[in-house]
């Protein structure tokens, strides 16, 4: 199927060409690896998920959430595999589209600002029917919430109504990082799988449906 000119895409296709950060990178060095953009846009999809940058598996796959992170973050939405790659029912657009390599301890580096100032004011206006931002970690709600964003992901996860409950749309849901090493902070905070997730879940069924 051939999308039309200013398409999602259409804009996906210029996406998966980018090499900006190996060849022009305005900020440090040029990526580590060839770049492998890794995202997906969507006409009709209700919910677009926004995370920080591809992990080195997921790069080597093409895959979005082709991971362990992934199978905790289906399990938070309540979907199987085959429905959560449903580019029908679910945009996924990170804040850096390509794995950004390591840092001098071995942690994936920040998300590539070239990614967000080249792509993601045209990324969300081909998606006008999105009604539900999922913004997974610090990066994704600084871009999304602003200033309305807290001193911290905790404390913005934990005023999560403030930006769920609202009459403007779409409706923007912060999320903490679906890893392992927020494991403490899941056991600290029971309230997120009590009182979050159920209604996460409910919001979910009823956009895909």
């Amino acid at each position: 199927m051939v999308s039309p000119s200013g398409s999602p895409g259409t804009l996906s296709a210029e996406i998966k060409a980018c090499r900006i950060c190996r060849d022009a990178p305005r900020y440090g060095a040029p990526l580590p690896d060839e770049p492998n953009p890794v995202c997906v846009l969507s006409s009709t999809a209700h919910i677009v998920i926004c995370g920080q940058a591809p992990g080195i598996r997921v790069h080597n796959t093409g895959l979005p959430f082709n991971d362990p992170s992934g199978v905790r973050l289906r399990d938070w939405l309540g979907v199987d595999r085959e429905t959560f790659y449903d580019s029908g029912k679910f945009a996924i657009v990170p804040m850096g589209f390509c794995f950004p390599g390591y840092d001098a301890h071995g942690g994936d580096l920040p998300p590539r600002r070239e990614c967000r100032e080249t792509w993601h004011e045209r990324v969300f206006r081909t998606m006008p029917q999105v009604e539900l931002i999922l913004t997974i970690g610090q990066y994704a709600q600084a871009y999304h919430l602003g200033r309305r964003r807290r001193a911290s992901m905790a404390e913005t996860v934990s005023n999560w109504r403030e930006y769920f409950e609202t009459s403007n749309a779409p409706s923007i849901l912060p999320l903490p990082h679906p890893s392992w090493r927020n494991n403490v902070w899941l056991k600290k905070n029971p309230w997120f799988a009590e009182n979050v997730l159920p209604i996460l879940r409910e919001k979910v069924r009823i956009l895909i449906s």
